[in-house]
């Protein structure tokens, strides 16, 4: 798996876990109404660097891996329901689209996957 692949993936990981935070302070500030602003402050800027680095990291894997306009906006619309990032990931692999092939034997690269016994 290519250095662009990998870094996609922890990155698709760590959005969507910094969504789901964000999520969860928010339901601690708006409905629970805790003092603290249930951690809105702390955890809304490190998931607005999580979306921007998703973002700009799905861009750099869609030209490195030659993605269809269609599956780069997939791709982005992804980050917008919470673990839709790991889901987009998870059928990106699946399919090829970052370079790997899953087979029967786990994943190949695609350069791999073409060659024919």
């Amino acid at each position: 798996m290519s250095a662009v692949a990998r870094w996609f993936r922890a990155v698709a990981v760590v959005e969507a876990v910094s969504w789901t935070a964000l999520l969860v302070a928010m339901f601690l500030k708006w409905i629970v109404e805790t003092a603290h602003e249930g951690g809105v402050p702390v955890v809304g800027p490190i998931h607005g660097a999580a979306f921007t680095l998703y973002v700009v990291s799905t861009l750099v894997a869609a030209r490195r891996f030659r993605w269809s306009l269609s599956t780069t906006f997939l791709g982005l619309v992804a980050s917008v329901p919470p673990f839709g990032s790991i889901v987009f990931e998870r059928w990106a692999t699946r399919t090829g689209r970052l370079g790997v092939v899953p087979g029967r034997f786990g994943p190949r690269s695609a350069a791999g996957a073409s060659s024919q016994f």
